[in-house]
């Protein structure tokens, strides 16, 4: 009998899809416990788990759950056993069956590139949106020159999109040292003779030679009017330092989300920071323009992307819709972010201990550490 044959479809093709609400059914065969913790989500996407093992004696359990007119991508950890079960589907006469190419792991280090908006002098800021993982990065452009914010381990689609912009890197900055991934601002930096800033609180314990990145000084990118401002607002960690950039756009790091606040915990210092997050969030950031366009390191779920994929909204519009702007007692804003947590990142302290340059592990080791979702808000994804 003749099959159909199934297709790859790559990590860019399903942003793709979630990102114009475009229908798609999704069977995740990895393991329960894998798919609680973290999964595809988002647009107009729906989602089933039957582990890969419950599907070896025959996939009926697979056919009696799976809609007949849509589009089916199979998911799995690496790829492997999604080719073998997309297979059988298409063996059992089922038509449009995909597979995600890479698997969760390809899903979790693609990035997609956005333009967020322009700056003075010709100059443009895009953010990069790591889909499968919440992580947010940005470029600032101006003028043959770049900046890069808070630069994720995929270092090459930085150095490839700056090449087809023809500008060259000459800053990167991290507003923290960041314990759900590892950062590429170090190597990209060196990777072009550029300057690597880092908040020289957060950097007692690294192991290399940075530029501090302290309230007071200001960063200029294309010997253009275009300025990066830092602002201290410590919380999520002792150093933890927001950005604003063209007088426009605020880029707040780990401390301010679109729909949450950043948690004090990671560093093991709950106790001690939530002082310091309470300051920062209601009266540091109480003080900046209500119009700044707010740009953070990650999000917690898809609901939460905007036209094109872009993540940002406007401060004053947070202060009116954001739950963890809006608690008045100092008491109940202690046990919010300190309290009832959701799980901490996966192998967070390596990665704290990676990014201050004290153990450098292989790629396929930087891979795994990585994988699961950020969890640096006080709810969880």
């Amino acid at each position: 009998m003749e099959t159909t044959a199934i297709q790859a479809m790559n990590a860019q093709e399903l942003t793709k899809k979630i990102i114009n609400n475009e229908e798609l059914f999704i069977l995740d065969v990895r393991n329960t416990t894998e798919f609680a913790s973290w999964r595809i989500e988002g647009g107009k996407t729906e989602i089933i788990n039957i582990p890969y093992f419950d599907l070896l004696d025959g996939i009926e359990p697979a056919l009696t759950q799976i809609p007949g007119d849509q589009h089916i991508l199979v998911v799995c950890s690496k790829e492997g056993s999604s080719i073998f079960i997309a297979e059988q589907l298409a063996e059992a006469g089922m038509n449009g069956i995909h597979y995600l190419e890479g698997g969760m792991k390809a899903w979790s280090e693609y990035l997609w590139p956005v333009k967020v908006g322009d700056l003075k002098d010709k100059g443009e800021i895009y953010q990069f949106v790591r889909m499968g993982k919440g992580c947010l990065s940005y470029m600032i452009v101006s003028n043959g020159e770049a900046a890069v914010v808070d630069t994720l381990r995929m270092t090459d689609v930085f150095n490839q999109f700056a090449k087809d912009k023809g500008v060259q890197i000459k800053h990167t900055l991290d507003t923290h040292l960041h314990a759900d991934h590892i950062s590429g601002g170090r190597h990209l930096a060196n990777m072009n003779d550029a300057t690597y800033w880092l908040p020289p609180k957060d950097a007692n314990e690294v192991a290399f030679a940075y530029e501090a990145l302290e309230e007071g000084k200001q960063i200029q990118v294309g010997d253009t009017s275009i300025i990066i401002k830092p602002i201290y607002s410590p919380g999520h960690t002792i150093g933890s330092t927001s950005l604003i950039v063209d007088d426009h756009y605020l880029l707040s790091g780990d401390i301010l989300f679109v729909e949450s606040i950043g948690r004090p915990d990671l560093a093991g210092k709950a106790a001690d920071w939530v002082a310091d997050l309470r300051t920062s969030l209601y009266e540091t950031y109480k003080n900046l323009s209500p119009d700044l366009i707010v740009l953070p390191a990650h999000f917690g779920k898809a609901a939460e992307l905007g036209a094109g994929g872009k993540v940002s909204a406007r401060l004053g519009d947070l202060f009116v819709s954001n739950a963890g702007l809006n608690i008045n007692s100092e008491d109940e804003f202690r046990v919010a972010v300190t309290e009832q947590l959701p799980p901490q990142p996966n192998a967070y302290q390596e990665i704290r201990q990676t990014n201050m340059g004290r153990i450098t592990p292989n790629e396929a080791e930087q891979r795994e550490m990585e994988m699961g979702p950020n969890r640096c808000a006080i709810h969880d994804r």
